[in-house]
């Protein structure tokens, strides 16, 4: 499909979801603005139906099926979103669904995915990633003749998406100069990188993905889709193990840069929209936005960034609090060898630790010998720069220390 042929779909798609999907808020940033020294503009589609703008991609693709389709039924795989977006639609247009999600989808998503279906939809939940979600999907529609709905791999979905940034064009009036994106599987850089490189090839466009989801960038480093062989599930609406055979070459086609985000950043953007601006944010939904301070932006530029979803179950802001701390360096882990004799913790607390620094975990897991027993301590400074001394009072501290460090097989079995 040309370029223009896609910007083609992409307006017929706009005049399916008239009075359907929500016109979301394009709203500025005081607080990313100043952090950045761009005019930034955050585009709700939190505020979409479905707190996500995922009902654009079902609803155009469910809306333009024939009657014996309809007939057949229709299922997806989704992380929760998509899901989300396709029950409403089922529901909306008669049609009977059914929705595979994995175990590691939020409580609160398959929630919504059943509110919003209602007795037109089946919520099934299997398997421990989006793609074994998928190829139950696909079982199913082998089986009953239902119409698959790709939350990201196929045209009419990607075509749903990019009406997001024929939105953004109408409410600004002007093409901005950067627009921000998040990126799971592909479908919505696909969606707004090639509209934009079709009719308004001057702006600059940022794909988002998490450092430990990046299959987009391994894709185009290949040239092709390739699976991850490790996957972060933590930013679950972006975390795919394979891109699109659709969304790619859509992607690679659209010039769009990449770019890849910690997970602990995110959390700590997490917390920042929450906190500062009073928006609830789910991971994949702050991914835009986190990525903004480490852009080269022009000063007093204009920039787009998508606030891609708000569906963060409230039981997860341990972790994000947990994920932050320790990506802005204030929380650390160590082994700490203590001597069984009386007055071993008080010397640790009197000689190592500083007199801001909190003890926030210490459980002993593993006795040695009669001499002496291994703890684990979690340690939260009162700030970064607290952590040089600290290491060197541990450093001149007759007992054995060791870091566990983030990302190492010892963090992940003791933290």
């Amino acid at each position: 499909m040309t370029p223009d042929a896609f910007a083609a779909s992409v307006a017929e798609a706009a005049a399916r979801l008239s009075g359907v999907a929500r016109t979301t808020p394009l709203q500025h940033s005081t607080r990313l603005s100043e952090a950045t020294g761009a005019q930034v503009w955050l585009k709700r589609e939190d505020l979409q139906v479905g707190r996500s703008y995922k009902l654009r991609g079902a609803y155009n693709l469910l809306a333009g099926l024939g009657d014996d389709e309809r007939a057949a039924g229709a299922v997806c795989a989704s992380a929760g979103n998509h899901g989300q977006g396709v029950a409403y639609a089922c529901a909306r247009l008669g049609i009977r669904g059914r929705v595979h999600v994995p175990s590691t989808t939020p409580r609160q998503k398959r929630e919504r995915i059943a509110a919003l279906g209602g007795s037109a939809v089946e919520l099934v939940v299997g398997g421990d990633t989006y793609d074994e979600a998928a190829a139950a999907a696909a079982e199913h529609a082998a089986r009953t003749g239902a119409t698959v709905v790709p939350a990201f791999d196929d045209v009419r979905t990607i075509a749903g998406q990019g009406t997001v940034a024929v939105e953004v064009l109408d409410q600004l009036a002007h093409p901005p100069d950067v627009v921000v994106v998040p990126v799971g599987g592909g479908g919505l850089l696909a969606g707004v990188g090639t509209w934009l490189a079709a009719r308004h090839p001057g702006v600059r466009v940022v794909g988002v993905e998490p450092a430990g989801a990046a299959s987009m960038s391994a894709a185009l480093v290949a040239d092709a889709p390739v699976p991850l062989p490790e996957l972060d599930t933590f930013v679950d609406g972006a975390a795919v193990r394979r891109v699109g055979d659709v969304s790619f070459p859509l992607v690679r086609d659209s010039r769009a840069e990449l770019v890849t985000v910690d997970e602990g950043r995110v959390c700590t953007e997490m917390l920042d929209l929450y906190q500062v601006d009073g928006i609830i944010a789910e991971p994949a939904g702050a991914l835009a936005c986190a990525a903004l301070a480490d852009l080269d932006l022009a000063p007093g530029s204009t920039v787009v960034s998508l606030l891609s979803g708000g569906n963060n179950d409230v039981s997860r802001y341990a972790e994000v609090v947990e994920r932050s701390l320790v990506h802005r360096g204030l929380k650390h882990y160590f082994l700490v060898e203590f001597p069984q004799e009386p007055g071993a913790l008080r010397r640790f607390l009197d000689e190592v630790l500083g007199p801001d620094d909190d003890i926030v975990l210490f459980e002993y897991v593993k006795r040695d010998n009669r001499e002496t027993g291994a703890a684990l301590c979690g340690i939260e400074l009162a700030e970064r720069e607290g952590y040089e001394a600290l290491w060197k009072r541990m450093e001149a501290s007759p007992l054995r220390i060791q870091l566990v460090a983030p990302g190492t097989a010892a963090y992940r079995f003791l933290v």
